[in-house]
């Protein structure tokens, strides 16, 4: 069993990302399944393609992608991706698309396939903050779960995928006025790996305990 985990790369004048940062703190196996760690461009249409390579080369039986949402106070996986690109700043090849769809043939949203609420459950058991999210706004991060989504359900139906948003690192918050929430590294690290587990259990149909819908506000 293979899952593809991605982070992307610093961006918006940052010299670090929490995505990436945790991912390659991951153990190469996690659950018996075997991890391998990607680091995509925060750059629209650019991080699909390197996704897109990535899956055909490995076939992994999974793919979670990771991304920075400085203000978030938690872990949150993302339930829903929608077919706009709107940034707020220039992406790190000086993009900045307005009402733009992702994928001009696309449906307007797609649905995770990850057991999100499994995920978030095992994530909070390990002692780190964690909820489901009805937004993965519309940069870069949302470019990317789109393009994701639809890569598996028109090419690799049997490839469950999704994404989840992690917070700020400590050091990423000092200049910012007033403060921000923020999470080490290895706390997101341990995050993910719960999540991880709760994943790989699902793929070898291990019946999981139900949990609440407790989603974010975000």
């Amino acid at each position: 069993m293979k899952i593809l985990i991605t982070g992307f790369d610093p961006f918006g004048g940052e010299n670090i990302n929490p995505a990436y940062e945790a991912v390659k703190k991951l153990p190469d196996v996690i659950g018996g399944a075997e991890i391998m760690k990607v680091e995509v461009p925060t750059v629209f249409g650019l991080d699909g393609e390197v996704l897109r390579e990535k899956v055909s080369a490995c076939r992994p039986d999974a793919v979670i992608c990771v991304g920075q949402a400085g203000g978030r106070n938690e872990i949150t996986i993302e339930q829903v991706a929608i077919n706009l690109m709107e940034a707020r700043i220039p992406d790190n090849k000086g993009n900045q698309p307005f009402d733009q769809k992702v994928e001009e043939d696309g449906p307007t949203a797609y649905f995770t396939s990850l057991p999100i609420k499994a995920m978030v459950k095992s994530i909070k058991d390990a002692g780190i903050p964690a909820s489901v999210s009805y937004t993965a706004g519309t940069f870069v991060c949302n470019d990317l779960m789109y393009r994701l989504m639809h890569l598996i359900n028109t090419e690799y139906p049997a490839m469950k995928g999704g994404f989840i948003h992690v917070p700020f690192l400590p050091q990423q918050t000092l200049n910012i006025k007033g403060g921000a929430p923020s999470m080490s590294a290895e706390d997101i690290a341990a995050g993910l790996k719960a999540g991880v587990e709760s994943l790989v259990k699902d793929l070898k149909g291990i019946r999981q305990d139900a949990v609440e819908a407790a989603g974010a506000t975000h």
